[in-house]
């Protein structure tokens, strides 16, 4: 999406610092490694160790018409590039992130007709009905289907591995377990970060957080209403092949891999910093997956996980500069959709590092607009 900026012989390389190793975090930083900045990323934690590893992958909004238009915005813009973008990290890294056109098989769709309308205006490929050539696992349900043959997945785990070696062999450095304590400023300008040991000068500072940017930092006010939301997924093993698509029923979902793997999830849960799991909800996944895919029913999960996304009104992340500072930017709440609107959001964040009118639209994002949105439970 970026077009990369030859060097300048003439001038040094500007510096970045970025505190968030998940995918939004190194998303911007390849972005701007690719424009011949020197970036450097601190990580609280390892890389890509929270809700970008936990998540499912899935490169698309669960049912896109039910978002708020800036949400599809950027996940439309993610989406058409989305095998481009990941062929150049795999190129970059020599990793395999398994993005897979699989599609997406939605059921129970509450107004089918409104769904295709939506999709005609958005140019999203759908179809009412399940079509005769997709194969599925005997005991499916049939319930209103929509069809979305376009939507597509990566393995995240893989994908964080695969970003984090492209970050590196474009030149980034990275500082697992050295979480940022605070800033040194000078000028309205932040000039470094510090954390317990170290102080890294920086040109530039890229908040993206996630679930912990409502907790602001030292010297920087906290990002607006980011809260973190807890979603619990179950992992089970069946042969490869079985399930080639996602299926999605009234907020659950089941995601093959190919190598017969398919997660299960998830809730959404405000449970503060809580990563636990209990029993009860796993049992409750389990019997609604076995609803939709029958063959789960006699199988037990062979993993079960929690992981903390970076929750936000209607979904709509921040990707704005700073208001306390000229030079710190932020690119944090994306709650669910994290790994499906990375490109797109780091393309427009480092549009408004550069001074560069974005493609998209960047009032909705703007650090303002969240201050003035508000949770359903009106806080």
């Amino acid at each position: 999406m970026l077009p990369v900026r030859e060097p300048d012989a003439l001038y040094p390389k500007a510096s970045a610092v970025i505190l968030g190793a998940g995918v939004s975090g190194l998303s911007v930083a390849m972005a701007l490694l690719q424009r011949r900045y020197s970036v450097t990323v601190l990580e609280r934690s390892t890389v890509g160790g929270e809700s970008s590893w936990a998540g499912g992958g899935i490169l698309s909004p669960l049912l896109p018409w039910d978002y708020a238009e800036p949400v599809s915005a950027l996940a439309l813009r993610s989406m058409a590039g989305y095998a481009d973008w990941v062929a150049s990290i795999e190129a970059i890294s020599g990793r395999d992130a398994e993005f897979w056109r699989c599609g997406m098989l939605a059921l129970g769709v509450i107004d089918p007709e409104q769904a295709m309308a939506w999709c005609a205006a958005h140019g999203m490929a759908a179809q009412p009905g399940r079509p005769q050539s997709l194969q599925l696992p005997s005991g499916v349900p049939d319930q209103d289907p929509v069809w979305m043959p376009e939507v597509a997945q990566v393995r995240n785990p893989h994908l964080v591995a695969a970003l984090r070696a492209a970050v590196v062999q474009l030149g980034g450095v990275i500082r697992e377990h050295c979480p940022a304590t605070g800033v040194l400023t000078q000028g309205g300008r932040v000039t470094a970060v510090q954390s317990a040991a170290e102080t890294f000068p920086a040109d530039s500072v890229v908040l993206a957080t996630g679930a912990w940017s409502g907790l602001g930092l030292a010297g920087l006010a906290a990002t607006p209403q980011i809260r973190p939301i807890r979603g619990q997924m179950l992992l089970f093993k069946l042969a490869p092949g079985v399930l080639e698509t996602i299926l999605y029923r009234n907020g659950l979902y089941l995601i093959p891999r190919r190598d017969g793997h398919v997660l299960v999830g998830s809730t959404l849960e405000d449970a503060g910093f809580d990563k636990s799991t209990d029993d009860a909800t796993r049992q409750r996944l389990h019997a609604e997956a076995a609803e939709l895919l029958p063959a789960l029913a006699a199988m037990q999960p062979v993993r079960h996980w929690a992981g903390l996304r970076p929750g936000s009104p209607d979904n709509i992340p921040v990707i704005d500069r700073h208001p306390d500072f000229g030079n710190v930017f932020v690119n944090t709440g994306h709650y669910r959709y994290g790994v499906t609107l990375a490109p797109a959001s780091a393309e427009l964040l480092v549009d408004l590092m550069e001074g560069r009118t974005p493609v998209l639209d960047p009032t909705p994002y703007r650090w303002q607009a969240a201050l003035e949105r508000r949770w359903a439970d009106g806080s």
